[in-house]
């Protein structure tokens, strides 16, 4: 996703800077993944026994100047083909925007996902399922020339496709949890009293394998889309792998998009 967002001149591989933002990222994600006793006691997040916030704010130090020079770079050169970041720069200039679109709003939007993570999961749960690769590999064959490849046009008529997707982000979501909510009045949510100004996560994890709303919810059934009209957009609240309304992934449709072609063409052009 980032290598689409700030285009492939910042990518060869040689260039230090795509080497710098691997190695960012590949800490980023060790940390990230890090048990921290203060997550769980939250007086002794001072403490930082581990020193990992010390990690996290150096870390995001280093972010900070990449992405400076990143946009700096697109500032300076104003006569050259144009990405998404000179957009997201030229709406940073918009006087006429009711909110403020600032240099750290685009910063947040030049992110990196784990779309690889997503068709690795799906393989591992589709290497278990014969029957299930068998079913795709015919409707790919039905919809598809075998001499050719997937194409974005294609995935509408890949009905079973998308139902191996969506089953991948109900079984194994992006990440546990989505982003931070605020509570915007005193409220009680399964008889929890939830005060005003709480800060709330969403479990997508436990949601995507509770026998409630899923049947036998551990295991890799894509069929089940196919019986329900279930989307991915937020508004059912059974399956929210990317979040509901303002506060969903910025990214979900593009990243969506690209999971559908490379899970397809590695099904139809390899197995």
């Amino acid at each position: 996703m980032t290598r689409m967002v700030l285009s492939n001149k910042y990518f060869g591989e040689s260039t230090v800077r795509a080497k710098d933002l691997k190695h960012l990222v590949d800490q980023w994600f060790l940390l990230n993944g890090a048990f921290n006793i203060g997550d769980w006691i939250p007086w002794l997040r001072l403490l930082d026994l581990k020193g990992y916030a010390k990690q996290m704010k150096s870390l995001k130090r280093s972010f900070d100047k990449f992405h400076n020079i990143v946009l700096d770079d697109h500032r300076a050169k104003k006569d050259a083909e144009k990405d998404i970041v000179d957009v997201l720069l030229q709406m940073a200039q918009d006087p006429t925007l009711e909110v403020k679109f600032t240099d750290d709003c685009v910063k947040g939007l030049i992110g990196t996902d784990s779309l690889t993570a997503v068709v690795q999961w799906a393989f591992q749960e589709l290497l278990r399922k014969p029957r299930v690769i068998d079913k795709a590999i015919q409707e790919l064959d039905q919809v598809v020339e075998k001499e050719k490849w997937v194409e974005e046009r294609d995935c509408s008529q890949l009905l079973y496709i998308e139902a191996i997707l969506k089953e991948k982000l109900r079984l194994h979501p992006l990440g546990t949890m989505l982003a931070p909510h605020c509570a915007i009045e005193d409220c009680n949510v399964a008889g929890y009293d939830i005060e005003k100004g709480t800060t709330v996560l969403v479990n997508v994890w436990t949601i995507g394998k509770d026998p409630t709303y899923w049947d036998r919810a551990e295991e890799f059934l894509p069929e089940r889309f196919l019986e329900k009209d279930i989307d991915m957009d937020g508004h059912n609240f059974s399956f929210l792998p990317f979040g509901s309304w303002r506060r969903r992934c910025p990214s979900y449709s593009l990243g969506l998009k690209v999971i559908r072609a490379t899970l397809a063409n590695m099904l139809h052009g390899f197995i």
